[in-house]
């Protein structure tokens, strides 16, 4: 927390507004447009309202099919079942280890000679680093197929001079507890097609129709905000720049200690935008290393310090194992995707992590490699 929040909650609890929507809510909108430049941004409960709703604009229905960032959190995906959607997985490219431009070109020529076109494309931002998205956008545009940008983890992030958030046609964010800033819960649409938002806006309220009766015409969902979340977000903004600078600071201090280490190297990154580093994942190259990640993992374990492995490739899960999958290198025997998550491992890396905590945690993975 910034120690700001409380005085914008006793702003909402002064104004006795508590419930769903309110001052807050409108505020917190508009800065966050403001700061990602967009025309608008919707309010809502958790970042897979966001993209649930994106999907809804873009006309996602049953039986349709959407192409989706193979390394990342099944929340990317989830959404496209909600609507009766099929996804179809596309694996990341090695530069800045988001989705391939080149799996996806395969993948909308082999569509267009099936005569079945993705509804959307879904890129995520993974771990705080943008997609390229200059070839991305290129494809969306020649094949007439809306770009959705799943930004959760990318907050203060930026792609060629513009901000992660305002991407794609539709672009999704997320404030749950362990991003960037957090409303503990929550998650926001922004975008510049101001009369989609208005629309997601319908949805997001329960769909109700302007009578003077309760009366409903579509199908709606609960989604919106609370003003005593958003009012804890408006604080978490006014500091996101300070975030980013912290969360980069922790990333160097670990390539300065770690970084000559033998097997062990670092999610780079790629000389189109900057990285927020809203984690630092390292690379274990077991056959140098010594040790595996899952080995350092259970030392950090052993000190009560959490870390966890790379997200697992959504082409590797049970649930979504029977869907397409289209790998960066088609000639290759291996996706980048399964690579990293072999490889991977998160490291502690908050916005309020000391220095002498880091330490710490330096001389535990040190003390896990053979010969140090």
């Amino acid at each position: 927390m910034t120690g700001r929040e409380m005085d914008y909650i006793k702003e909402a609890f002064d104004s006795n507004w508590i419930a769903p929507l309110g001052p807050h809510v409108d505020a917190f909108e508009r800065e966050m447009a403001d700061y990602v430049g967009v025309s608008g941004a919707l309010a809502l409960s958790s970042g897979t309202a966001a993209l649930h709703l994106a999907l809804k604009l873009a006309g996602v229905e049953r039986g349709d099919r959407v192409f989706c960032s193979d390394l990342t959190f099944a929340a990317t995906v989830n959404p496209v079942f909600y609507e009766g959607a099929e996804p179809v997985f596309i694996d990341a490219e090695p530069e800045s280890w988001n989705l391939s431009p080149l799996a996806l070109e395969r993948a909308f020529a082999d569509a267009e000679r099936e005569g079945r076109l993705p509804k959307a494309v879904v890129a995520a931002d993974l771990y705080g680093q943008s997609a390229d998205y200059g070839p991305i956008e290129a494809l969306c545009d020649r094949y007439g197929v809306p770009l959705v940008e799943d930004a959760a983890e990318a907050l203060g992030a930026t792609y060629r001079g513009k901000k992660c958030g305002a991407l794609g046609r539709w672009n999704v964010l997320s404030f749950n507890g362990n991003k960037i800033i957090t409303t503990s819960g929550g998650g926001m649409l922004l975008s510049d097609d101001v009369e989609g938002l208005a629309k997601a806006r319908f949805w997001a309220t329960q769909a109700r129709d302007k009578a003077p009766w309760y009366q409903h015409s579509e199908i709606g969902y609960n989604y919106r905000m609370s003003n005593l979340l958003a009012a804890v977000g408006r604080a978490q903004l006014g500091v996101i720049e300070d975030r980013v600078a912290a969360r980069r600071a922790v990333f160097d201090r670990y390539v300065r200690e770690l970084g000559e280490l033998p097997g062990i190297s670092f999610m780079p990154e790629a000389s189109f935008g900057r990285h927020n580093r809203w984690l630092t994942v390292a690379l274990v190259d077991q056959s140098r290393a010594g040790v595996s990640p899952l080995d350092l993992m259970g030392a950090l374990e052993k000190e009560n310090i959490e870390s966890r492995p790379l997200w697992k490739p959504m082409h590797l899960q049970p649930v979504f194992e029977a869907y397409p999958f289209y790998s960066h290198d088609h000639e290759g025997d291996s996706a980048v995707s399964a690579s990293l998550f072999d490889r991977g491992l998160c490291l502690p890396s908050g916005s309020s992590l000391s220095e002498p905590e880091q330490e710490r945690i330096v001389q535990i993975i040190r003390s896990g490699f053979k010969g140090i």
